[in-house]
């Protein structure tokens, strides 16, 4: 069931949070020995916050305050909770920890369980993506509607791209952030758009946006001028573009200029580097780098209101590791320019696996990014 429907049945008395979150935590017991999305499950005391909202509402009747009254959400990694305040202020119950990559190894596209290595619901020869491994699990797997997430690198984008779920990205600054960097943001993964816009309604206090006014002019770009993705992804989004075409959500615009961003991985890595000295050459061709990708951009959305492509560059790669290729070559640059982005499901690949489109759009337009993300999930279904 949706977070919206839950919380909006909950609200109404028609279900006790109580028994929504001991049926999640039945589904977490059933099926996390074999997805290992979890790093630690609070079964007690999820009972016990569950049955404190439902003795709020049946002291207050439905009460409009809490918009995730009841939905059973978890959280990234065992210090997820810092940040998942506004959710539990909001009715929401915190169910567990959700895994995130182990030791041991420099790439992030993976995740470590308390039971083992998390798998990819789709294939369990394949990863879930990461760093948001467990919670993009978690949430593809139906055992929570919500999941919180981090996004450095693409760490919500690219999990949520290869379970079929919708990821969400912030605005670099927008919500409060520990990365000393500013390139890591908070981010949400959900099973539907509509929930991902309930999350954001709650944790940056907007009111409902207004609906978009469709279609939505967008650039699709496969590459974004250096990187060289894989045929099957570039396939499977670019088909979904036009469906999305065809719907009426979007309109293909051509930009006056073609967008050729400068790879920004370099400049990524160079502004992660512990202890690197500030004016140093490193850091200096970083910021020359961001201040040119940000100069392109600013022209792009100067043009159309979204820019599309591939979340990914590859289909999962399997547990030993994504080899060569960076899965973040199409999803690192906007935590560079800190412009929001968002995966939807796109598809899937001939391996079986999901694959996603990415959205990106204007910094703060984050309810535009989940009107049409709504508006596509709604229309694709009839």
């Amino acid at each position: 069931m949706p977070a919206t429907q839950i919380a909006a049945r909950v609200r109404a008395r028609e279900l006790r949070a109580a028994d929504v979150v001991a049926q999640a935590l039945d589904r977490i017991e059933r099926a996390d020995p074999q997805l290992c999305a979890f790093i630690e499950v609070w079964g007690e005391e999820a009972l016990r916050r569950a049955g404190e909202v439902d003795a709020r509402l049946d002291r207050r009747g439905a009460d409009p305050s809490l918009p995730l009254a009841g939905v059973p959400v978890a959280v990234k990694g065992r210090h997820g909770l810092r940040a998942a305040g506004p959710l539990l202020a909001a009715g929401a119950v915190a169910v567990g920890a959700t895994s995130v990559p182990g030791p041991g190894t420099p790439w992030q596209t993976w995740g470590l369980g308390a039971r083992g290595r998390t798998v990819n619901p789709w294939r369990a020869d394949r990863t879930p993506g990461g760093s948001s491994a467990g919670a993009a699990a978690a949430v593809a797997a139906g055992l929570v509607p919500l999941a919180t997430g981090g996004d450095g690198a693409g760490s919500v984008r690219i999990p949520a791209a290869w379970c079929g779920v919708t990821g969400l990205k912030t605005t670099s600054g927008r919500l409060p952030s520990g990365d000393r960097t500013g390139l890591a943001v908070p981010g949400v993964l959900a099973r539907t758009a509509t929930d991902a816009e309930l999350w954001w309604r709650v944790v940056s206090e907007e009111p409902a946006p207004a609906e978009a006014t469709l279609p939505v002019t967008a650039v699709w770009s496969p590459g974004l001028g250096f990187a060289g993705p894989d045929p099957e992804p570039v396939a499977l989004t670019r088909a979904a573009v036009e469906r999305l075409e065809a719907a009426g959500v979007v309109r293909l615009v051509r930009p006056r200029m073609p967008l050729r961003l400068t790879d920004p991985g370099p400049a990524w890595l160079a502004l992660r580097t512990p202890g690197a000295e500030p004016g140093g050459a490193g850091l200096a061709g970083a910021e020359r780098v961001r201040a040119e990708n940000d100069r392109r951009l600013a022209a792009l959305f100067a043009d159309a209101q979204l820019l599309l492509t591939p979340t990914t560059p590859t289909a999962p790669h399997g547990h030993d590791g994504p080899g060569d290729r960076y899965s973040t070559s199409l999803t690192w640059a906007f935590n560079l320019s800190g412009h929001p982005a968002l995966s939807l499901p796109a598809g899937f690949g001939g391996d079986g696996c999901p694959a996603g489109l990415q959205l990106v759009a204007a910094h703060g337009r984050e309810a535009l990014l989940l009107a049409v993300a709504r508006e596509a999930q709604t229309r694709a279904t009839g």
